[in-house]
């Protein structure tokens, strides 16, 4: 690691890139907004310019979310099955509208707080200037 990445990696305030993800906002300005669907990712801040294809999300928000929502449902649900005991219909009914509900609200502040980590941190090219290419004798090394 070079002297200039890590000083641009520990200038990066990661509560701050969190915070700002938490409002689904670019983790660098805090302005641009980080989709620009319900969870596609742009592929640059309409602000600052911050170039968001280096992020590798993947499926790690969702991990989150299933964990934190599961939690939530599966303590719920002796609460609300002794309350609700002669409708145990209305009790699946309802926990599965909120555990999709949940899911669904939580997914995309959860995505962007992931982007906004990543950049804190310089990880996945987040901490260079522009990623090195790759040439194709390399790639062809690696396994076509």
């Amino acid at each position: 690691m070079s002297g200039t990445e890590t000083e641009v990696t520990l200038s990066r305030d990661v509560r701050a890139a969190l915070k700002h993800g938490l409002r689904c906002k670019c983790p660098n300005c805090g302005e641009g907004a980080v989709f620009k669907g319900y969870l596609k990712v742009r592929s640059a801040c309409s602000v600052c310019g911050l170039d968001f294809t280096p992020q590798r999300a993947d499926d790690g928000p969702a991990y989150i979310v299933i964990l934190v929502v599961g939690h939530l449902v599966g303590f719920a649900l002796p609460v609300i099955s002794e309350r609700m005991r002669d409708d145990p219909l209305m009790v699946a009914i309802l926990l599965s509208v909120v555990s999709v509900l949940l899911s669904l609200l939580m997914l995309p502040p959860v995505k962007a707080m992931f982007v906004g980590f990543q950049w804190a941190k310089g990880m996945h090219g987040f901490g260079q200037a522009s990623p090195a290419p790759v040439s194709q004798e390399t790639r062809c090394a690696e396994g076509c």
